[in-house]
């Protein structure tokens, strides 16, 4: 770290997570000092198994990277633009995954990890910060993720005047790919899509006929699940990630509208008959030695998950490298308790970033990490720095956090909850399209498509104004 800078002049990130460690490197790279600190491994978190910056404790996914038509992979793009570390380590650790973008989660953690320690301007600090931060600490962002440690948590509950709502979270089992039987199972992307990296051939699939899906809802319903603690009993799940389980109990179809439906897909094996249901596997390192359940997140016991799961055609002799679990997780009340460059109005010294925002996925919290690194600098070199565009992906997530959700008609509880990025969260267009490029008239799903790809081509546009206008004057300061 750089020696003449003052505490007040350094930003102190609490969290090297990917939020945290997306926020140091933006940090950095404004030419501002940084003190990282990240707790691991002299406190370890329920999730967590490794030390490494940036690990992945979930899915190893990124979601699509399809920038003119799905919301998510329009962030990718857009943080790409802006340097992102996260996004350059991803890119650099892509593992096959038809239209999404996957990663091996050991080399990428290892990569931000190294980059991280190999900038100048960074000092990673491996001490847990109990409590809240010091009051010579002028520059904060609290960037510890929905596993914030409870001195930490509790401190900010009572800064904040109101509690954190809980919520679970669950992760999905890694099975060792020589384990799977492929005389039962077959390698295709759905619809055969080509992703980054891809092949169109990407997911392993195991197909279920009815009696056979049938008696794995059996099972999973019937299979012994983590016992709650006294005080978790009330806390709800976030939708975007359900245990199967949980996902089979809502009813006996549910799953095969989710994480098993069988569209997009033949078995080569037997090309004539129509899967009921189909489980996806995912790779999840470069070398192809490991597969992930694609949406099985689960409370089971380890003991059921094996029984259950090996069930499942084509996993009857599986080896599990990584049985899956249960978390729990909070955020803050956001838009009540930020102002729109994410500080705590309480007390402005304090910014947030990460999932504890209300945000859902990785991505969407190294987004929001990388703009509180964005305005942590401008704020160290007592600069000012406008907001991006509620058009763009980073504009419209930002507007959900600090503004959004919070109305309610009467004096119920808030409907503030968290969120994947999504094209519902931008501003409508000026004029929806019409006709293609060859003038005939758009008709059916054509027109939605065309909505979000010229919402997407809006975003960049006025992002990149937005770069040119804004960033390139704040490093120039």
């Amino acid at each position: 770290m750089n020696a003449s800078k003052t505490p007040s002049e350094t930003v102190h990130i609490i969290g090297a997570g990917l939020a945290g460690s997306e926020a140091a490197w933006q940090v950095a790279n404004s030419g501002v000092a940084v003190v990282l600190h990240e707790m691991r491994p002299v406190r370890m978190t329920e999730a967590h198994r490794t030390d490494g910056l940036a690990e992945l404790v979930c899915s190893n996914s990124f979601r699509s990277d399809d920038a003119a038509n799905n919301a998510v992979g329009l962030l990718h793009a857009e943080m790409r633009r802006l340097g992102s570390l996260i996004m350059r380590a991803a890119d650099a650790n892509q593992v096959p995954a038809g239209g999404a973008l996957a990663v091996d989660r050991d080399g990428f953690s290892a990569a931000v990890t190294k980059a991280l320690n190999d900038h100048p301007l960074i000092e990673i600090d491996r001490t847990e910060v109990a409590g809240l931060p010091p009051a010579d600490w002028g520059n904060v962002i609290v960037a510890t993720g929905p596993l914030t440690s409870a001195p930490l948590a509790e401190a900010i509950r009572q800064l904040s005047g109101e509690d954190a709502l809980a919520f679970f979270d669950a992760i999905a089992p890694i099975v060792h790919r020589d384990s799977i039987n492929m005389s039962a199972a077959w390698f295709q992307s759905r619809y055969d899509k080509v992703g980054p990296g891809g092949t169109g051939a990407d997911y392993i699939n195991c197909p279920m006929n009815k009696e056979q899906y049938d008696a794995f809802v059996d099972a999973l319903i019937a299979g012994e699940k983590t016992d709650f603690k006294e005080w978790e009993t009330n806390t709800p799940y976030f939708d975007g990630c359900l245990p199967i389980e949980v996902m089979a109990e809502r009813g006996r179809e549910t799953l095969r509208h989710g994480p098993m439906k069988p569209v997009g897909l033949t078995n080569p094996h037997d090309p004539t008959v129509k899967a009921y249901a189909i489980v996806q596997l995912r790779q999840d390192n470069k070398l192809g030695t490991l597969y992930n359940l694609v949406g099985f997140q689960t409370k089971l016991k380890h003991g059921a998950q094996q029984r259950v799961f090996r069930t499942i055609p084509g996993l009857e002799n599986a080896e599990f490298a990584r049985l899956g679990g249960l978390h729990r997780n909070t955020f803050l009340n956001s838009p009540k308790l930020l102002d729109t460059q994410l500080r705590l109005r309480a007390q402005p010294r304090l910014r947030f970033a990460g999932q504890m925002t209300g945000c859902e996925g990785y991505v969407e919290s190294a987004s929001i990490g990388l703009m509180a690194g964005l305005y942590a600098a401008a704020d160290a070199r007592s600069a000012a720095l406008v907001p991006p565009p509620s058009t763009t992906a980073l504009g419209s997530l930002l507007g959900h956090i600090t503004g959004g959700h919070i109305e309610t008609i009467d004096a119920g509880p808030r409907s503030f909850q968290p969120m994947n990025v999504n094209f519902g969260l931008f501003p409508p267009l000026a004029s929806a399209p019409t006709k293609k490029a060859d003038g005939t008239r758009l008709r059916g799903n054509e027109k939605t498509v065309a909505k979000k790809q010229a919402m997407s081509a809006r975003a960049l546009s006025d992002l990149d104004r937005w770069i040119a206008d804004h960033l390139r004057v704040q490093a120039a300061a």
